[in-house]
C-alpha cells in the first residue's frame, strides 16, 4: 500500500479532539472521585432486600438504607418519632394513634403511574404491618405480633396520615416493636407488581434509594433526592451519594481492601488480625493510630450456647443435656474471662450473668447473678448427676467464625470431663437447624431488636415459636412472670419481674451465656459522622466523606 501523508489540518483536528477528549475524561473522572460513596463489605452476603425477612445483621443493614419505619430509636436507646410526627395513648394502654408526616415520597418506580414515587399514607402504614402477619408472606417477623394486636382489626387508617393500631392486651414495648425492620413501610403496589422478586426490587421512603445488586459482587444503593428529613443545620439528607456493598467471602480479603482504602470502614475483624491492630485490652496498637479511627462501643448482643429443651425430642430424650446439673456444669467450666482476653483482645464483657447483656435500664447483668468459672463445682455438679464417659460425646454446632471460639470451650468442657464434639456447618443450615428442632446444642446470638429486657426475654417464652424461642424452653413460672411484666406499667415493679425471670433462666440453664458484646470498627479517617449505636445499626444518614 502506498504511504499517504497526513493532511495537516486533518491532523491538527485529530489531536485537537484527542485532547479535548483527554480532558473531558480527565474532567469526567475528576468529577467521580469527587462523589461521597461510603463503601462496606459483607461476608456473610445478603439473601434479600424485604424487610419482611429481616431477620439477620447483614439484612438488617441494607435494609435500614432503604426503608423508614413509624419511630426508631435513637443513639440514647429512646423511641423517637420517624414516620409517625407523634403519637397518643389510650387511658387503658391498648389504642396507640400515630400522626404521619404528610411529605414523605416513596422511590420512583415502574409501578407507580409515570414510574414516580407517591406519597406515603395510612394505608401503607396497614398494609405493610398485616403483611407481616399475613401467613402467605411466611415472614420471619410474623411473631413479633403474635397474641399481642387485636384480632378483629389490629390496624386502621383512620385518614391519609393518622394510623391506629390496636392492641389484644397491654404491652409496653409495642414501641420498640414498630421500631423493628421488620416493620418498615412498604407500597402494595410494587410488592404486588414483583411478588417473590420484590426482594431484588425494593421500594422504600429512606435515605438511599435502590440502584443495582449483582449477587455475590456488589450491592449499590444512591442517594434518594428526594428524602425528607435533614440535619440539625436544615440542611438535606442523606451526605452521601452512594453507598456500595462488597460481598467478598474471606475476612482477610476485607481487611487488604481496608488497607488499600477500598473499603470505609470494617465491621469487627478476623481473630488473626486481631493482634496485629490491637493489644489484649483492646486497644489499638501504636503504629495504627494516624492510619485509621477506632470506634469501640458496647452494644445489645448476647453470645451464647444453645441447648434444646424439648423433653418429647429424641435428640432430647438421649442426650446428658437433658439433665439441669449438667448444663449447669458446662457453665461452671468455661473461663470467661480467659476466653475474652486470650481469643477476643477484651472485646465485649465476659457473661458472667443471665441472658440480658449490659445496657438496659432495668439493670439485669449488673444485678443477676450467673455462673464464673469454677472447675470444682462444675466436676460436683457432674458427679452429682451420674454422668460418665458412657454419656458419649455431645456435638455442638457452629458456623465458621466462631469455630476457635466454639473449640476454646470445648477443650475447656473437656477438663472437667465433658466430651464435646465441635461440627462447624454453614450459616444457613445452622439456622434451618435451630428452627426445625434439630440443633441439641448449638451456637447462637441474640441481638437486641428494640432497647427493652423484655426483647430478650421472649425469647425463652413458651407460647413463642422458633424464632425466638430456638431451645423450645418451657416454664409455667416464668411464663406467668412474663405475661405479668408485659402488662406491667410501673417500670420498677416491671424491671423487677425482668430480673426474676433471668435468675430462672440462670438456674434452668437452656443457654450458656459467653459474652454481652462490643461492637469494634475501624474507620477510615476520611470518614465522618459514623456514630456508635447500641443496636449495632448502620447509621448512614447523616456520615459525610471527606
Amino acid at each position: 500500500m502506498k504511504y499517504q501523508p497526513i493532511d495537516k489540518i486533518y491532523f491538527c483536528n485529530y489531536v485537537l479532539i484527542i485532547c479535548l477528549s483527554s480532558l473531558f475524561l480527565s474532567c469526567h473522572q475528576h468529577q467521580e472521585k469527587q462523589k461521597k460513596v461510603f463503601t462496606y463489605n459483607e461476608t456473610s452476603g445478603i439473601t434479600t432486600l424485604d424487610p419482611a425477612f429481616a431477620k439477620n445483621q447483614s439484612v438488617m443493614w441494607a435494609v435500614h438504607q432503604l426503608y423508614n419505619t413509624l419511630v426508631e430509636v435513637d443513639s440514647n436507646l429512646h423511641i423517637v418519632p420517624s414516620l409517625a410526627k407523634k403519637w397518643e395513648i389510650s387511658d387503658d394502654k391498648k389504642t396507640y394513634t400515630f400522626y404521619l408526616r404528610d411529605d414523605v415520597f416513596f422511590h420512583d418506580n415502574i409501578a407507580f403511574e409515570n414510574g414516580k414515587g407517591r406519597k406515603m399514607n395510612a394505608a401503607d402504614v396497614v398494609y405493610s404491618l398485616q403483611r407481616i402477619m399475613d401467613k402467605q408472606t411466611a415472614s420471619s417477623g410474623a411473631w413479633i405480633f403474635n397474641n399481642r394486636v387485636d384480632s378483629v382489626e389490629p390496624f386502621k387508617a383512620i385518614n391519609d396520615t393518622i394510623f391506629q393500631l390496636k392492641l389484644l392486651k397491654t404491652f409496653q414495648p409495642i414501641l420498640g416493636i414498630l421500631s423493628m425492620q421488620y416493620c418498615s413501610i412498604v407500597p402494595k403496589e410494587v410488592v404486588e407488581k414483583f411478588g417473590k422478586d420484590f426482594r431484588s426490587n425494593p421500594c422504600g421512603t429512606g435515605a438511599f434509594k435502590f440502584y443495582k445488586w449483582q449477587e455475590g459482587q456488589a450491592l449499590i444503593l444512591h442517594k434518594n433526592e428526594n428524602y425528607w428529613e435533614k440535619d440539625n443545620a436544615g440542611k438535606a439528607l442523606p451526605k452521601l451519594d452512594a453507598i456500595k456493598i462488597t460481598f467478598f467471602d474471606n475476612k482477610a480479603t476485607e481487611f487488604l481492601q481496608f488497607r488499600q482504602g477500598n473499603l470505609s470502614f470494617i465491621n469487627d475483624i478476623d481473630a488473626s488480625f486481631k493482634d496485629e491492630v490491637l493489644t489484649k485490652a483492646g486497644e489499638l496498637r501504636k503504629e495504627w493510630s494516624d492510619k485509621l479511627i477506632l470506634n469501640k462501643h458496647a452494644y445489645l448482643n448476647t453470645e451464647y450456647l444453645g441447648i434444646l429443651m424439648d423433653t418429647n425430642n429424641a435428640l432430647v430424650k438421649k442426650s446428658p443435656l437433658k439433665i439441669k446439673a449438667v448444663r449447669q456444669a458446662i457453665n461452671y467450666a468455661i473461663n470467661r474471662k480467659q476466653l475474652m482476653m486470650y481469643m477476643r483482645n477484651s472485646i465485649g464483657s465476659a457473661a458472667e450473668s443471665g441472658f440480658v447483656p449490659y445496657g438496659l435500664p432495668s439493670n439485669n447483668a449488673e444485678m443477676v447473678k450467673g455462673y464464673e468459672y469454677n472447675t470444682t463445682k462444675a466436676k460436683q455438679l457432674l458427679q452429682q448427676a451420674g454422668y460418665n464417659k458412657q454419656f458419649g460425646t455431645i456435638k455442638l454446632l457452629t458456623i465458621p467464625v466462631y469455630a476457635d471460639v466454639v473449640s476454646f470451650i470445648a477443650k475447656q468442657c473437656e477438663d472437667v470431663g465433658i466430651i464435646i464434639e465441635v461440627e462447624v456447618v454453614k450459616k444457613s443450615l445452622l439456622l434451618e437447624q435451630t428452627a426445625k428442632s434439630e440443633a441439641l446444642f448449638f451456637r447462637g446470638s441474640w441481638i437486641a431488636d428494640y432497647p427493652d429486657a423484655e426483647n430478650y426475654l421472649a425469647v425463652f417464652y413458651s407460647k413463642n415459636p422458633a424464632p425466638p424461642n430456638y431451645t423450645r424452653y418451657k416454664n409455667l413460672a416464668y411464663d406467668k412472670l412474663y405475661e405479668q411484666a408485659i402488662n406491667e406499667t410501673n417500670d420498677s415493679i416491671k424491671f423487677a419481674l425482668y430480673r426474676a425471670m433471668d435468675k430462672i433462666i440462670v438456674e434452668d440453664a437452656p443457654i450458656v451465656p459467653i459474652w454481652y458484646d462490643m461492637v469494634i470498627q475501624l474507620v477510615n479517617k476520611r470518614v465522618k459522622g459514623l456514630l456508635p449505636n447500641a443496636l449495632n445499626l448502620l447509621e448512614l444518614r447523616r456520615v459525610d466523606i471527606d
